[in-house]
C-alpha cells in the first residue's frame, strides 16, 4: 500500500467549487478579518452556518475572541479584495469601505450577502478550527457570487 499523497488530494478536491466569503469582526484593537472558503449553512431551524478557520492564523484569533462576527459572501467583482484579506501581516481594512452590521461586526461594501451571527461552537480538527455560529441577522445583494475553482477565482458566467 502506497501513502497517502496530500498534494493529489489538493488537486482532486480542487474540483469541488466552492463561494468566497470573508468573515471580519471588531476586535478590541480595530476590525479584523480573513477570507474563508470553506463556508456553509449547517441548520435552518436553528439558524447556524459553519465556516473553517486556520487555527494558527493571527486574524482568525483576533475574530475569535470577539465571540460576535460576520460574513461577507463575495460579489463577483470582489476577487482583489479576497485576494487582499487572504494575506497575512497587512492592514486588510486599507482603503476598504465598510459598514457596521446591527452588533458591530463589520459588513464590506458591495458584498454580494451578509450575516452577521454569534458564536457557538469551535472545535479543531488537524490544522482548523471548526466554528458554529448563530445568525441573528442576515440580508442579501442583487447580482452574483465569486466562487473558486481548481485554484482560482471564477464568475459563474
Amino acid at each position: 500500500m502506497s501513502a497517502f499523497d496530500n498534494e493529489h488530494c489538493k488537486e482532486v478536491l480542487g474540483h469541488y467549487v466552492t463561494g468566497v466569503v470573508v468573515i471580519t469582526a471588531t476586535a478590541k484593537d480595530g476590525p479584523a478579518g480573513f477570507t474563508c472558503q470553506t463556508f456553509g449553512s449547517l441548520s435552518v431551524d436553528s439558524a447556524l452556518v459553519f465556516f473553517a478557520a486556520t487555527s494558527a492564523s493571527p486574524s482568525w484569533q483576533r475574530v475569535r475572541d470577539t465571540g460576535v462576527l460576520a460574513v461577507n459572501i463575495l460579489k463577483d467583482d470582489q476577487e482583489a479584495l479576497a485576494r487582499q484579506f487572504a494575506r497575512s501581516g497587512t492592514d486588510k481594512f486599507l482603503n476598504v469601505g465598510w459598514f457596521k452590521a446591527p452588533n458591530g461586526s463589520p459588513f464590506l461594501e458591495g458584498a454580494h450577502a451578509y450575516v452577521e451571527g454569534t458564536i457557538r461552537e469551535v472545535t479543531n480538527h488537524g490544522d482548523h478550527d471548526i466554528v458554529v455560529a448563530e445568525m441573528d441577522y442576515a440580508a442579501t445583494e442583487p447580482g452574483d457570487p465569486l466562487v473558486y475553482y481548481r485554484g482560482g477565482y471564477r464568475r459563474l458566467a
